[in-house]
């Protein structure tokens, strides 16, 4: 078994869920030319997360901010707001939908869905870059 890592840095982006799809297939160009293997997407950060979800209708994306802000912002009995008041819920929201996803490579592409998209969801209201390592094994 082989591995390859890389490591990509995603500009900075207003709150809410947004699909970066593109940018690690862009990512995946200099990868060696592997047929079939893991890819393993992994971010760096504990107020953001990643998902799959809808790639094609924005609405879904709206809906899921829409979502969790209602059900985890602005609650009056959070006590680490050492970042401000939405450092708290933005934790929760990465813990609930997770830092990392496993897309199986075939014919040298992700094996997503017809209508699945990688989402970064950006649960802070002034975010800074995100970094993402990319693991290959093959």
């Amino acid at each position: 078994m082989s591995i390859f890592q890389k490591t990509i840095k995603l500009h900075p982006r207003p709150k809410g869920f947004h699909i970066i799809t593109q940018e690690i297939e862009e990512a995946l160009l200099s990868f060696p030319d592997v047929t079939k293997g893991m890819l393993n997407i992994f971010l760096k950060h504990t107020s953001a997360s990643i998902t799959i979800n809808e790639n094609a209708d924005p609405t879904v994306r709206v809906d899921m901010e829409e979502y969790f802000s209602d059900m985890i912002d602005d609650k009056p009995y959070y006590m680490h707001t050492y970042e401000g008041e939405d450092d708290m819920p933005a934790h929760i929201k990465s813990s609930i939908l997770g830092n990392s996803l496993n897309i199986p490579i075939t014919n040298a592409e992700m094996n997503l869905g017809a209508w699945q998209g990688i989402y970064l969801g950006e649960h802070r209201d002034n975010a800074q870059s995100r970094k993402l390592v990319l693991t290959m094994q093959y």
